[in-house]
């Protein structure tokens, strides 16, 4: 015998779809599943005009269904067809009752009230509401993954919508005599009009809807190489619910502790095996899986309940779910006693996320997150944290877990298993700071950071230990950003340690873009010259010199960002000396080159780190810029961007830096009479792996020291000699300097270090001067002055008014072009 069996009412409808109303259309007619139950609501094959509802109204006179079957429960779809509830009536009027004629001269009488066991199809947020005894037709449903109509790309994150009546509410009546003959059920109608679609029996031992939470499952693949295929599974439950499938990680819960990268994610399964899913379903209920849309195998979901597991040809299905505790959660400062902010994971031995509510398992179901869900979140491969104030609370999982924890690079990682007993509620963690750079005068922040709120930035900067964060409204051809959160001076916390400004960043596609820190107005247009940064068809309005101009008439500071891409405008900036810091957020030779290419050219660039987020796969502050103040200056917005003009930084992917040159320190100029020696001392320490501590000196690495294996501290004392004007640095990262140990943000940037110099003079004023650098900044100059002239798109002349005002734009766009080549040539004369 079928576990449910549908009964044929045709015989007895008196009525067809257009009883329902408009819309008619939707209501699902003939042999259906509802909810995963098998139901015959009219004739098999019925066509929409035919008669396939029993309809009743007061006036109607009462039905009696023939059944003569024993059943454990008797599920009905029927609906009510009118309601006097929104003109003032209340709920629960009696609608019918439904009369169960039991074998034996037995008769069960069941009342059917509106709004209980039956209730009116249609919007409950506007109409009268979902029935409290019934439950509608269709499952509660995942959205599609990775599709679906633009206007409802908000709503994707939601993941899952309930499941809303096409036709019908269900209603289960549970037979107190299931093992006598249900002869028949009459049906007698009390006033409003309704109908009965179809009526199926349950002959098995469970309630036919889902009443148990979502239980968490593991799906290994079998077959080779259906594990090996990139990730593409999806899961499906016909009496229940299955959420998104996730891969798991490779490395197990020993590697997982072991591995160096403790607190800084965890690199990405992209396979498909294995995997997880949650699934609330019936005993009864099918799990099938598919990958690429093709199925690999289905179980039945109270085998995997009762046993623990079931298996296919190509699959195993295992439950995991150990039952789970609400956990109020308090991370402490291992000095301080007191609460901390930091970022943190929890995660079960196998690798299934559980999240402090309020927070996401998988951001964005793990798509990308660009402009998307960008705040209180970051996922660093295979792992999302969960940024907290020091409390957080919620689900976590019976008996082993396992906690990764982390805050900035100056605390120890946690990384650890722990144990959540039955009845547990409370759980104390706590985060050792290894060194406090704030005590010794350095202070961090971020240079570049995009899409958080003003808020959302505190809140993240403090759990990563940062300082400042440098918010950046911009334009994004059609889309402008963070227009609101721009105030014109900084959003200070209450204990003065930490600190957001919004101010900008411009844009344009081929000249470069530029930071600007502290606007008390905005700069404007904030992008231009096209499609990418400014709008589609746009024109080349104004170059990033008059940006830095009006910027600096502000009491602003001057950033090129992402030294030196797009490369078209930076040397004339340089040249002209508009730049008062260029920033360094890829780990490559080329960067490098480049930055050390106009220091050789005799040009202060002071050097600072930030990580341009734009997702919520980069944690603000993963590359970070320290600054030292002066004890004579208290630490604030202005007296950090200060120091960072003044060359009193180090950039950091992790490691801390420390370096001096006979006992001057970052940023300053040593005085030499003439050549000899200079004694330099640098220290790299890191709670991530380093592997090289390296001295340059005008581009050439002069002194370095190595662990192979990686280090958490690395130093080295060393005389250098010195022929002339010269600069120093030091730097740290990855075994040969260029092969870092990767982090796992979205890009994979490198784990490394790099001071700004310290400038050594002999015998007079610093200066220095290289020919081919020279001529490199001239090419780019004239390079920049063939687009403007022969390329920029440009409004037709005499047709508009610019912003700056001048009539003759060519000549505007031009002129810190022709400056600079004029200075850059007076320099390249001199020499000669």
């Amino acid at each position: 015998m079928a576990d449910y069996q549908p009964l044929d009412l045709s015989t007895m409808c008196n009525a067809g779809v257009s009883v329902l109303g408009e819309p008619t259309t939707q209501a699902p007619t003939g042999r259906q599943s509802l909810r995963g139950l098998p139901f015959l609501i009219g004739a098999d094959g019925v066509s929409r005009g035919d008669k396939c509802f029993i309809a009743l109204s007061g006036d109607s006179g009462s039905a009696t269904i023939p059944i003569n079957e024993t059943a454990r429960r008797v599920v009905f779809a029927h609906r009510l067809l009118e309601s006097d509830v929104l003109e003032g009536a209340v709920p629960g009027g009696l609608i019918a009752e439904y009369v169960f004629h039991i074998s034996g001269d037995d008769a069960v009488r069941v009342p059917v009230r509106e709004r209980f066991e039956i209730g009116i199809v249609g919007d409950p947020f506007t109409g009268v509401g979902q029935p409290y005894a019934a439950v509608s037709d269709q499952n509660d449903c995942v959205l599609p993954r990775d599709g679906g109509d633009w206007s409802e790309a908000g709503r994707r994150q939601m993941e899952a919508v309930r499941g809303t009546p096409l036709g019908y509410y269900l209603w289960a009546w549970e037979n107190p005599n299931p093992h006598r003959t249900i002869e028949s059920v009459e049906i007698i109608p009390k006033g409003p009009r309704f109908i009965v679609a179809g009526i199926t029996l349950g002959h098995i031992d469970e309630h036919p809807f889902v009443r148990q939470g979502r239980r968490e499952a593991r799906i290994v693949l079998t077959d080779p190489a259906r594990a090996e295929a990139p990730f593409d599974l999806d899961v499906e439950v016909d009496r229940g619910v299955a959420t998104y499938a996730h891969p798991l990680p490779v490395a197990s819960a020993d590697e997982f502790i072991d591995d160096s990268h403790r607190g800084w994610g965890e690199a990405l399964n992209e396979k498909s095996s294995a995997a997880y899913v949650e699934i609330a379903a019936t005993p009864s209920a099918t799990v099938t899986v598919r990958q690429g849309g093709t199925e690999v195998g289905e179980v039945n979901w109270g085998d995997v309940q009762e046993k623990g597991h079931a298996s296919t040809a190509n699959m195993r299905v295992e439950l995991l779910d150990r039952g789970r505790n609400w956990v109020h959660v308090t991370v402490l400062d291992d000095d301080t006693g007191r609460p901390v902010p930091c970022r943190i994971h929890f995660r079960s031995p196998e690798g299934i996320p559980y999240q402090p509510h309020g927070h996401h398992n998988h951001v964005n179901s793990n798509l990308g997150t660009w402009h998307i869900d960008v705040g209180g979140d970051v996922r660093l491969g295979q792992i999302t944290y969960a940024y907290i104030d020091g409390k957080c609370e919620g689900w976590l999982p019976r008996g082993e877990l396992i906690v990764d924890a982390a805050r900035g690079f100056e605390y120890e990682p946690l990384r650890a298993r722990l144990n959540i007993a039955p009845g547990q509620r409370e759980l104390t963690l706590r985060l050792k700071r290894w060194t406090d750079m704030n005590a010794q005068r350095w202070y961090s922040g971020d240079s570049h950071v995009h899409f958080l709120s003003t808020q959302g930035s505190h809140l993240e900067s403090q759990g990563e230990d940062l300082n400042i964060v440098n918010l950046l409204q911009s334009q994004w051809g059609s889309l402008f950003t963070n227009t609101e959160e721009f105030t014109g001076h900084p959003s200070v916390s209450q204990q003065g340690d930490n600190i957001v400004y919004v101010s900008q960043e411009n844009r344009q596609h081929f000249m470069g873009h530029m930071i600007l820190w502290g606007l008390k107005r905005p700069v404007m247009p904030w992008c231009s010259d096209g499609v990418g940064e400014a709008e589609l068809g746009g024109t080349m309005e104004t170059t990033m010199s008059h940006w830095a101009d009006e910027a600096h008439a502000q009491g602003a500071r001057v950033i090129v960002p992402h030294f030196p891409n797009p490369n078209g405008e930076p040397a004339v900036l340089i040249a002209t000396g508009r730049v008062d810091a260029v920033e360094m957020i890829r780990h490559q030779r080329f960067n490098h080159i480049e930055y050390y290419r106009y220091l050789n050219a005799g040009y202060r660039l002071p050097l600072v780190g930030g990580t341009d987020k734009m997702s919520n796969e980069v944690p603000v502050g993963m590359y970070r810029t320290y600054a030292h103040i002066p004890d004579d200056r208290e630490f604030s917005y202005d007296s950090w961007c200060e120091s960072v003009a003044q060359g009193r930084t180090f950039l950091s992917g992790g490691p801390i830096l420390r370096f001096t040159a006979d006992g001057q320190n970052i940023g300053d100029t040593l005085q030499l009479s003439g050549a000899g020696t200079v004694e330099v001392e640098a220290t790299a320490e890191s709670v991530l792996p380093i592997h090289t501590l390296e001295i340059v000196q005008e581009g050439r690495v002069v002194a370095s020291t190595e662990a192979r294996d990686g280090a958490r501290r690395l130093e080295l004392k060393e005389k250098i000699k010195v022929d002339g004007h010269s600069w120093l640095a030091a730097r740290c990262s990855g075994p040969n300097y260029y092969d870092s140990v990767p982090h796992h943000d979205v890009w994979s940037r490198g784990i490394f270090a790099h001071t700004s110099p310290i400038y050594v003079a002999c015998g007079g004023e610093w200066q220095m001067f290289d020919e081919a650098a020279t001529n490199y900044m001239l090419t780019l100059i004239e390079g920049g002055l063939t687009y403007i002239g022969g390329m920029a798109p440009q409004h037709i002349q005499g047709t508009v008014t610019h912003r700056h005002g001048e009539e003759d734009h060519l000549a505007f766009l031009r002129r810190p072009f022709l400056e600079a080549r004029d200075a850059v040539q007076r320099r390249l004369a001199e020499r000669r």
